[in-house]
């Protein structure tokens, strides 16, 4: 007899904030908790995401950190519009296609590109695309925000100076990717010590890892402001830095990196206004299949089999029109480094944040001075040299962000995102649905069974899903019954802040199988 393996066999729940003065939803409850400090002290939502967004690179520095790349959203109560900050990567003006040639292989490491010789477009200090992250939180705070920027680093300089609890989650996270670590000096001893992953005895107290060199970068910044890190002594230090690893961004590279303000793409979608980051990120990806799900009528009661067949369509539908018009074709069962968090404040603004490194511990460089783990932006371009996507100097990639806020006539209804690469969009477009189409409170939409249908000819289907849907789905397409786990990311991870017309009260939460995910209101 055969007896199916199953990673788990449990229920986990995760608890939903509710609050009157504002939540902040993020993938590490520690970041979260700083955010929503700022909002009891009457910080507005982009205050209090300016300090979850750098709280998150001194706690959650494998997903994203100074040296990563984002999409921001703000929902502005006062003007009833959304804007978007656009911070994501651009690679060097340095960078010669020529430095990369294929070697005739496959990599498999999250994206399904031809091998570069070395991998250097995957790891390393090749793969460092310019990055954004400073610039594009500062540029949001000094248009929206309230409060000083040295004020609302001081969590981040705080926790850095602290080090990162080592608990069983973090040794998880090293030890899935210690021959990638052990790679690069710097790396290596921080985060490999004694050759091994990190790891707290049985019954100690936590130890602590320190992030060495990146207090000290947050401080600067808190002296000298969003552009030191592009015209300033961190950009000096960076440098420094770039020549010690061989890296080849350099000070035109800085210098002339500006995060941009956008205005959103909008869609109406079943009598409400999705607004989505647009360009080279998922948004025009998942207005697609809104657009396709517009004249669809859903059963009752559900979401039903109806329900996530049609999802499964427009789905499938999108992804090869993207992959054949886009040049994205990353691998879904490869890990990426992304994370997401959701803010809204008392007045009703919104703020919906996705930021990342690409993959796990992003180019897997740490920088000597800096402290920055720098991201492997390079790997979003496809090396081919006729794709749409291909490498070529001081050009922005293809990315799978998928930030959302979504408004009701012309009042805010809630914000989402997600991490997990290009699980990201169909999940974010899941719980959308569930939410405007089936009437699910937030608790339930978090805790419903999904699936992805992200690429590939086969529809991932969490098998707690009655058997009338898998039935359903399996008549029309080859299925994979793959669990909700906590380790690899097999749905996204999608957090959302939510504000309930009737009782005016905000509700937040966060991916049930996160284990550093959470919720936190402004009052808690």
């Amino acid at each position: 007899m055969t007896v199916e393996h199953l990673v788990q066999n449990w229920t986990v729940r995760k608890p939903l904030a509710r609050s009157r003065n504002g939540i902040v939803a993020s993938q590490n409850r520690i970041a979260a908790a700083a955010g929503a400090k700022v909002l009891a002290g009457g910080g507005n939502a982009v205050d209090a995401a300016v300090a979850t967004s750098f709280a998150l690179a001194a706690v959650e520095p494998w997903n994203c950190g100074l040296g990563g790349v984002g999409f921001m959203l703000i929902y502005l109560a006062r003007e009833k519009r959304v804007q978007v900050v656009d911070f994501g990567p651009i690679s060097p003006r340095q960078l010669n296609p020529a430095d990369y040639p294929l070697t005739g292989g496959f990599t498999t490491d999250l994206f399904t590109w031809p091998t570069v010789k070395d991998d250097r477009n995957v790891h390393g200090p090749l793969s460092f695309a310019v990055p954004g992250h400073v610039d594009g939180i500062g540029l949001a705070l000094e248009r929206f925000g309230t409060r000083p920027l040295a004020e609302l680093l001081q969590p981040a300089i705080e926790f850095a100076e602290q080090g990162i609890a080592v608990d069983w989650f973090l040794t998880l996270k090293a030890a899935t990717m210690a021959r990638e670590l052990s790679r690069y000096a710097t790396t290596r001893e921080l985060w490999m010590p004694h050759g091994m992953p990190p790891v707290t005895a049985p019954g100690a107290p936590l130890e602590r890892l320190v992030l060495k060199g990146l207090a000290g970068t947050l401080r600067q910044l808190a002296r000298g402001g969003r552009r030191d890190f592009y015209e300033g002594e961190v950009a000096r230090a960076l440098l420094r830095d770039m020549a010690a690893v061989g890296g080849i961004i350099n000070a035109d590279d800085l210098k002339h990196y500006a995060a941009r303000l956008v205005d959103p793409l909008e869609v109406d979608y079943h009598g409400a206004r999705v607004a989505l980051a647009g360009g080279l990120t998922a948004g025009p990806t998942l207005a697609r299949t809104l657009k396709a799900l517009g004249g669809v009528k859903f059963q009752a009661g559900g979401p039903h089999a109806d329900a996530f067949v049609a999802y499964a369509r427009v789905l499938r539908d999108a992804y090869a029109e993207r992959l054949q018009t886009l040049g994205d074709t990353s691998d879904a069962r490869d890990p990426s480094s992304t994370t997401h968090f959701n803010v809204v404040d008392h007045d009703g603004n919104m703020v919906a944040v996705t930021q990342t490194l690409l993959s796990v511990f992003g180019s897997k460089v740490v920088l000597p001075q800096t402290g920055i783990l720098m991201n492997n932006g390079i790997m979003w371009f496809d090396p081919r040299p006729d794709s749409p996507n291909n490498l070529a100097p001081n050009k922005r990639p293809l990315t799978n962000m998928c930030p959302v806020i979504v408004r009701r006539g012309d009042q805010p209804w809630f914000a989402i995102g997600a991490s997990g690469g290009r699980k990201i969009m169909p999940a974010v477009l899941q719980i959308a649905s569930f939410l405007i189409d089936h009437g699910m409170a937030l608790e339930d939409a978090f805790h419903q069974p999904r699936i992805d249908a992200s690429g590939g000819d086969t529809v991932g289907v969490d098998p707690r899903l009655p058997e009338t849907i898998r039935n359903a789905l399996a008549a029309k397409y080859p299925i994979n019954e793959t669990e909700l786990v906590v380790y690899p990311t097999n749905f996204a991870c999608p957090s959302a802040v939510l504000r309930d017309a009737a009782s005016g009260e905000f509700q937040g939460i966060t991916d049930v199988l996160s284990p550093w995910s959470g919720a936190v209101g402004a009052d808690a």
